[in-house]
């Protein structure tokens, strides 16, 4: 069975295609980290401007009824 070690792979690849793939992986955790830092932001600070008791007993109405 023939078997390709990834570092082998990456060898073979010209410096300038190394480079662009750096870049490429690069840019993907950049968008992630920035899509995950929204997502964070929404779920955190979109609560009723952070009011905590307005929040609780609001949350305590709709529990109840």
């Amino acid at each position: 069975m023939f078997y390709l070690n990834p570092m082998d792979f990456l060898n073979n690849l010209s410096e300038e295609t190394q480079l662009i793939f750096l870049i490429i992986a690069i840019a993907l955790l950049f968008v992630l980290v920035l899509f995950n830092n929204k997502r964070n932001k929404k779920l955190r600070y979109d609560r009723d401007k952070r009011f905590f008791n307005k929040n609780y007993y609001k949350k305590k109405r709709q529990h109840k009824g």
